[in-house]
């Protein structure tokens, strides 16, 4: 027999019975029934009852076991009495009667508990994450990512991409977030750094004749952490391809990605139809460049119904330049409590509350100040069908702008009675971000999301550059190295009004895939950083290595990176993306397991001619 193992367990069935096996896992559980131990034996693949009374020749060590020790048994399995079938688990016809035992590695008392679902701070988990990483939900967890990348790869492969390796040791080059810095031995006061991304050499891989490059990259940015993105490294499927357009890039990775969904999506409903929206309708619809589309709340302008209004906040807003009101549907929302609650979030948001209008049935006592009757004639003329209950708009804004702009309000907005709409108004930029929040929380707190649903948008024509409010000064606002769309002609004209063909993937209010059409012309790259500011020499230096092999024939081409960690989190319907990393970093980007970051070794920092200067506390 093998030396730890005849089966898993998750193997024995109740074909097994009689057999004599041998098993080895972690003692899940332990149930002492007057004198019967029983044992949920647990392995990376399943749990098996075991079991011993004092008949077993090793009841005594078997006695001594407790939670998470790791224990070899071996013994013969037997038949469940019927009632006691446990039908969860694929062994749960049988068990095991322990007939020998050794301990393999005893557990001190633990800090957390595998067995339940108990809850530990987050320091705890991280800083014992070889324990935590027992716990059911974290091994599905990891078992799904590392399905999800067999399956991507495979997936690629299918579509005639190879997969080619990039380096981890490079040059800095900024691209939007910090590097981290490695410095030279045998170049003293020289520095390498990870990559950010294998941006530049998949680049380079197309300049070489490569036609479909692929790769499950890691990736590595110093950044501040959040919930959707880990403050260190990360890893993504990245792909570049030759001559191609950007609805080639759309039509090779939608396929890919939606069958993962599709695959590892428990069963929700994936979307196969993929809208493309501006970046600019993004922001003034969803107000997120993100948006959620499974909440079918779609912002509007509404500043024309203001201008010159009763409602002097507002219509004062707009005599100055750039300004604008907007509204944010609410259907089902129209009752004082939720707009009272809608103004409340406002507040804690730093705001000082939203302006809001709900449209109502028209209450009898509105009817009898119309009409001078009483609210019993009313009553009696409504029951008998001759006074028709119409609708009215409520609220100070309301009574403010008057009933024919809210009326007209309503209309535009598509809405009903029952339903509410609030308004934020001033220079969008201002107020956009929490635009997209407060929709959310109407489409959330309404019951409006679909939550059983993944729902896809491209957003595309994200412009080139923006300009700084402060002092005119134009810089790149978004990815320097996209084609502009309409080339060099493009860039003779207002800088802001220049987009690229870069694009953004959005699922359920998280950015799963950036990419972009590739600026492989040098004029072009050179006259898009002039505009920036840039001269040639600083182009060159910064990015020499790319710049120098456009010279060469370079084809053009384009492609994407998908977040691997963000996937998982969403099919796993995690909040959190430590939840689906194996070895993650805390808030403050520290590895409380092995203690990283730690102070170097004066031997290490002589050898590499650095020295550590104290910081003023």
């Amino acid at each position: 027999m093998h030396a730890y193992r005849s089966h898993t367990c998750a193997d024995l069935t109740k074909a097994n019975v009689g057999d004599t096996v041998r098993l080895s896992g972690w003692v899940h559980r332990v149930r002492d029934h007057g004198g019967l131990l029983f044992i949920d034996l647990r392995d990376h693949y399943g749990i098996t009852q075991v079991m011993a009374d004092p008949d077993s020749p090793v009841f005594a060590e078997i006695e001594k076991v407790r939670s998470e020790w790791c224990i070899r048994i071996d013994g013969n399995v037997m038949a469940r009495d019927e009632s006691l079938v446990n039908p969860k688990i694929p062994t749960g016809e049988v068990e095991v009667f322990i007939r020998d035992i050794e301990v393999l590695g005893a557990a001190n008392e633990l800090p957390l508990m595998v067995f339940g679902e108990q809850e530990y701070p987050e320091e705890t988990r991280l800083k014992y994450r070889y324990l935590d990483l027992r716990r059911e939900k974290l091994q599905n967890n990891m078992k799904m990512r590392s399905d999800v990348v067999a399956s991507m790869r495979k997936r690629m492969w299918d579509k005639g991409f190879r997969e080619y390796q990039t380096p981890i040791i490079t040059a800095s080059s900024p691209e939007g977030a910090r590097d981290f810095l490695v410095p030279s031995r045998l170049h003293p006061g020289k520095f390498y750094a990870l990559p950010q991304a294998p941006q530049q050499f998949k680049q380079l891989i197309m300049v070489s004749g490569y036609d479909k490059y692929f790769q499950i990259a890691p990736c590595f940015r110093d950044e501040d952490p959040r919930a959707d993105r880990s403050p260190t490294d990360f890893y993504q499927l990245d792909l570049e391809m030759s001559f191609v357009e950007q609805q080639d890039v759309f039509d090779t990775i939608q396929p890919v990605i939606q069958g993962v969904f599709e695959e590892f999506g428990g069963g929700k409903k994936v979307d196969a139809t993929w809208e493309q929206i501006s970046y600019r309708d993004a922001a003034l619809w969803y107000g997120s460049d993100k948006p959620d589309l499974r909440n079918p709340i779609k912002m509007q302008v509404v500043s024309e119904h203001f201008r010159g209004s009763g409602f002097a906040i507002f219509a004062k807003l707009l005599e100055n330049e750039g300004t604008e009101i907007r509204a944010i549907p609410a259907p089902t929302g129209g009752s004082r409590k939720f707009c009272d609650r809608m103004n409340a979030f406002a507040q804690k948001e730093g705001l000082p509350g939203m302006g809001y209008i709900f449209w109502r049935t028209q209450t009898a006592d509105a009817i009898a100040q119309e009409t001078g009757m009483t609210v019993k004639e009313v009553n009696a003329k409504i029951k008998a069908g001759e006074i028709e209950v119409a609708m009215e708009a409520a609220g100070p804004l309301a009574k403010n702008i008057g009933p024919e702009r809210a009326e007209a309000i309503r209309v535009e907005l598509g809405l009903d009675n029952g339903d509410a709409a609030f308004f934020l108004g001033g220079k969008p930029a201002a107020f956009e971000a929490f635009a997209g929040r407060a929709r959310s929380e109407i489409g959330d707190t309404l019951g409006l999301t679909d939550t059983n649903r993944y729902a896809f948008a491209w957003i595309v024509d994200f412009p080139i550059y923006e300009r700084d409010e402060e002092t005119g000064k134009i810089d790149f606002e978004h990815n320097p190295f996209s084609m502009p769309q309409g080339g060099m002609a493009a860039l003779d004209g207002d800088p802001e009004d220049v987009l690229g063909y870069q694009y953004d993937l959005a699922c359920n209010g998280y950015e799963l895939v950036s990419g972009a059409i590739r600026n492989h012309r040098p004029e072009i790259m050179f006259k898009a950083f002039e505009i920036a500011g840039y001269g040639k020499d600083e182009v060159e230096k910064r990015f020499g290595g790319m710049v120098n092999a456009f010279q060469y024939g370079a084809p053009p081409h384009g492609g994407c990176a998908a977040g691997i960690d963000r996937i998982v989190m969403l099919l796993a319907e995690e909040a959190n993306i430590r939840e689906v990393i194996m070895f993650p970093m805390n808030q403050r980007a520290e590895d409380l397991m092995m203690g990283a970051p730690n102070d170097p070794m004066n031997e290490q920092l002589r050898e590499l001619n650095l020295r550590v200067i104290p910081q003023d506390d």
